[in-house]
């Protein structure tokens, strides 16, 4: 199943970069436009042709902004707009160092087929035609042959594991050069939100922390200090009430501990440490009420972003048994690149929003406060599904 997903990523990565070759040739073919526009700037014709250029490049932009998925500008480009001089500079760097990743990548796979299978055609050519690594090198025998395999498990190899990282390049600098200025707001807009949305959700955690302390721990250790002092005054006049006395220290005392041993793994968690997240979540299933499939195919993350996974399926495990009715619930967490998805579920009633105080809130906190995204599905009767996803790269 592995080797399948390797091979699923390695193709579509392909795709995108081949896709991608085509607008780094229309790019550098509006380079080129751009340079005889420049030169003819100079003998005054080319101000005259300037905005007519600026739209084109305004059009060929967005072809790659949509391809990309990125959002479109809604200002109209101008000489000295901020996001046509940038648009300029994706042209120029989409135009070189995009079709050499575009290239590279389709050089690659077409290498990996052509030389792993070598050996099964190459003396159907004439000598000057049997050749690999881009016609440089000529093969005429047999042990040639199949060292030229060899070099297909290399170029196998570079395509599995280097090429769907390419696809990633060329979409950070088309998001840094392309993204408007209006964009940039929204994305100001977002971060706000989510880091005061995190601010939020800590100071919760605190007093959450705070009220469990107060309420648990400290009351018990309050009356072991008094079982304390009780104790020291019978000890000489009542010995045997003394050691009853002492019987009751000894176990408020150890609820105390108990106490402060709950409130340290609320903060974090030991069995992520201990056992992982896979194994972390298998526990908190079956502590469950409610029987609870865990589907987990993910390697290590971040602290912060395991801590965030753990607590969100545990209060959503809460909400099932409290509220749900349900027969059964299950866990699903999986890697698509750099996002971890997250998938909770049960069968139960259903109809619950993130707005009845159920938890789901404290949920969506969590989650937007790594800058992921939650959707939460519960129609009446149809039992309810939390599906999130939070970055882990």
């Amino acid at each position: 199943m592995r080797v399948t997903n390797h091979l699923r990523r390695s193709l579509r990565a392909t795709g995108v970069l081949i896709v991608g070759i085509g607008t780094s040739l229309l790019a550098a073919s509006v380079l080129l436009l751009g340079l005889a526009v420049a030169v003819l700037c100079l003998v005054g014709i080319g101000i005259a042709l300037l905005p007519w250029y600026l739209r084109l490049l305004r059009l060929v932009a967005n072809v790659e902004r949509r391809r990309l998925k990125l959002p479109y500008p809604s200002n109209e480009p101008g000489i000295g707009h901020d996001d046509s001089r940038r648009e300029l500079y994706w042209l120029g760097v989409h135009a070189t160092w995009g079709l050499l990743l575009g290239v590279f990548g389709l050089q690659a796979g077409v290498n990996a087929v052509r030389e792993l299978t070598f050996p099964l055609w190459w003396y159907l050519l004439p000598p000057e035609g049997a050749t690999v690594f881009n016609g440089i090198v000529y093969l005429n025998t047999w042990p040639q042959a199949w060292l030229a395999t060899l070099l297909g498990v290399v170029w196998a190899a570079v395509w599995i594991v280097v090429i769907p990282r390419l696809p990633d390049l060329q979409h950070k600098y088309a998001e840094r050069l392309l993204s408007s200025s209006d964009d940039l707001l929204r994305q100001v807009e977002h971060l706000t939100t989510t880091r005061a949305a995190a601010l939020d959700a800590h100071a919760v955690e605190l007093r959450r922390i705070e009220r469990a302390l107060h309420d648990g721990a400290q009351n018990r250790l309050v009356g072991v200090t008094m079982l304390s002092g009780a104790a020291r005054q019978a000890l000489h006049s009542d010995p045997r009430q003394a050691e009853r006395i002492l019987e009751r220290l000894q176990s408020g005392a150890e609820e105390a501990l108990a106490e402060l041993r709950s409130v340290v793994r609320s903060i974090l968690p030991p069995v992520l440490e201990d056992r992982g997240l896979d194994g972390a979540l298998r526990t908190l299933a079956a502590e469950s009420s409610v029987p609870c499939t865990v589907r987990c195919s993910v390697g290590r993350s971040p602290a912060g972003v395991e801590a965030t996974i753990y607590f969100v399926v545990a209060e959503a495990l809460t909400n099932t048994a409290k509220h749900s009715e349900a027969g059964r619930a299950w866990v699903e967490v999986t890697q698509l690149d750099e996002l971890l998805q997250i998938r909770i579920g049960d069968n139960g009633a259903g109809g619950a929003r993130a707005e009845d105080g159920t938890g789901l809130a404290g949920i969506k906190r969590r989650v937007e406060a790594h800058d992921g995204r939650v959707e939460i599905h519960s129609a009446a009767g149809q039992g309810t599904t939390i599906e999130a996803e939070i970055p882990c790269g």
